[in-house]
């Protein structure tokens, strides 16, 4: 029963250090225009620092969940939170472009020795049966702080523009301080002569898998994920600058219509999401919400004001909240008895849109300040051609087979 207590006890203590962490990360995004006026750096330059961040991130969490599993996860878990408290004061104390590069690199360095190693403590702490609700309460830990740290963020510029980046530092020090008093080891870590080399085959199948994905049946349900995270990473990304460059937006401003969004949003995926799916099927409530996530960009570009810009960026987010998960679930089906497999290729994929969306985005920004939200606009409605083409096709074998 003790060994029990602790272990439940454990998964609190990270959920609530994750908690932290990314209520850090989601308070530095309405001060980010500001910040870059004041350091005068362009669109190009933030799509660079967020694809660096997502960069490394990706080609780093492998060898982390690696270490997690040779040194311990405790280890790991307190190295990502120190790196990322000094990933976020070292971003705002820089003064130069390379400082900041310097910052962001090691902000995803820091993003990928904590989740790997975080998911891996509640595998080895949670039965088979209680291992989903342990990464529902991990993803819903992730999930608040992004929705609460906007807001926060708002309030804290008010104090100094950089002061956010400090308040985010210092949860981190505080996160990683906790977890040396407090976390244990879990009682049933893998043995590392064990698990090493089937890590290191699972990193070499996994860029194997990148290389041959366009064989499998699912691929353009894969390439829809690439497409919807490309579409929305340029248009998350470039938020705070469209609105502050085009409308004038203030921290405050922008922390209100972010928090405001991700709240209808997180409710809408809590109360209603399940019902919407299993009224119209993933399908079609993919398509239309492609389809919605198009229409309420380009709107983005024809509104005017506050109020405005604010009902278009509510039902979007409302839409882009139903899309994803649905996206999630018709991958799982297709997975059927390989849903790891699915699930490392998904991953991937929405990585890969987390890079190179944020570039092009950040690009096309420096040109013109709409250019970014219509290749959004273009990419979201080329996706919901997609998935028309794709239902014709199948509903057109579905007929052949019939005769």
């Amino acid at each position: 029963m003790n060994l029990l207590l602790r272990e439940r006890g454990a998964i609190l203590l990270l959920i609530v250090n994750l908690f932290l962490i990314f209520t850090g990360i989601g308070l530095v995004i309405p001060v980010m225009p500001t910040f870059m006026t004041e350091l005068g750096i362009g669109g190009s330059v933030v799509g660079l620092l967020v694809a660096a961040f997502s960069l490394t991130q990706f080609l780093f969490s492998p060898y982390a969940g690696k270490l997690s599993d040779s040194i311990g996860r405790k280890k790991i878990v307190i190295a990502g939170m120190l790196v990322f408290a000094l990933s976020e004061w070292m971003f705002g104390a820089a003064h130069s472009v390379v400082l900041l590069f310097a910052a962001r690199f090691l902000g995803g360095i820091g993003a990928a020795l904590i989740m790997p190693a975080v998911m891996a403590y509640v595998a080895d702490v949670t039965t088979n049966e209680e291992r989903a609700k342990g990464m529902g309460f991990v993803n819903a830990a992730i999930t608040t702080g992004f929705i609460i740290g906007p807001g926060i963020g708002g309030y804290l510029a008010a104090f100094g523009i950089r002061v956010p980046f400090y308040a985010a530092a210092a949860a981190g020090l505080v996160a990683a301080a906790v977890t040396a008093l407090l976390l244990a080891e879990p009682s049933r870590a893998p043995q590392p002569a064990v698990r090493e080399p089937e890590t290191e085959r699972g990193q070499d199948s996994l860029l194997k898998q990148l290389r041959l994905s366009y064989r499998e049946p699912f691929f353009p349900a894969l390439l829809l994920v690439f497409v919807l995270t490309f579409g929305l990473a340029n248009y998350e990304t470039l938020f705070g600058l469209f609105v502050d460059h085009k409308f004038g937006f203030t921290p405050k401003d922008i922390a209100f219509v972010i928090t405001f969004g991700s709240i209808a949003g997180a409710v809408v995926q809590a109360t209603v999401f399940g019902s919407i799916l299993n009224r119209f099927g993933e399908q079609r409530v993919i398509s239309l919400c492609l389809l919605a996530g198009g229409v309420f960009v380009l709107l983005s570009l024809l509104v005017n004001g506050f109020w405005s810009i604010f009902a278009v960026t509510l039902f979007l987010f409302l839409s882009i909240d139903i899309l994803r998960p649905a996206i999630g679930v018709q991958m799982s089906r297709m997975g059927e008895d390989r849903q790891g497999y699915v699930a490392g290729l998904n991953s991937a994929f929405t990585s890969l849109g987390n890079i190179v969306g944020p570039i092009a985005g950040g690009v096309l920004f420096d040109v013109n300040v709409n250019a970014p939200y219509s290749l959004a606009a273009v990419v979201l409605l080329a996706g919901y051609a997609m998935t028309v083409f794709a239902g014709k096709e199948r509903r057109s074998s579905r007929y052949e087979g019939v005769r």
